[in-house]
């Protein structure tokens, strides 16, 4: 997953670090390293808890102000997926609110099998 998400972004690889983070969960992760964005980080923190526990969710990398995640059971429902669109507007992170504005259904139906969830706050 991360190999594919490299391949589409290989700009931002050259500036990805391998690091081992001592952290009792993946949803700790960005605390945990200080993770430095415009990103509500109790509230993601507290989310990414979640989906770890409902989804099988890990952190895979946070490179700059994005935050990308690997999703082991995403939704496979629209209605499962509009759920979850809803929770990740909770995070308030840019690419979903606003870069662009995505209707919530579109964005929902985008969600559906999706094994990468990716986040980022300008």
């Amino acid at each position: 997953m991360f190999a594919q998400w490299a391949a589409d972004n290989p700009d931002q690889v050259s500036r990805c670090h391998l690091a081992l983070v001592a952290a009792d969960r993946s949803a700790d992760i960005p605390a945990v390293m200080g993770w430095d964005a415009d990103a509500p980080l109790a509230l993601l923190c507290s989310l990414l808890r979640s989906w770890e526990d409902r989804f099988g969710a890990r952190v895979l990398a946070a490179v700059g102000s994005t935050v990308h995640v690997s999703v082991a059971h995403p939704p496979r429902t629209g209605e499962q997926a509009l759920h979850i669109a809803l929770e990740h507007v909770l995070t308030t992170a840019d690419n979903v609110i606003k870069d662009p504005p995505t209707p919530c259904p579109d964005y929902a139906a985008s969600l559906i099998d999706n094994n990468l969830w990716s986040f980022w706050w300008d």
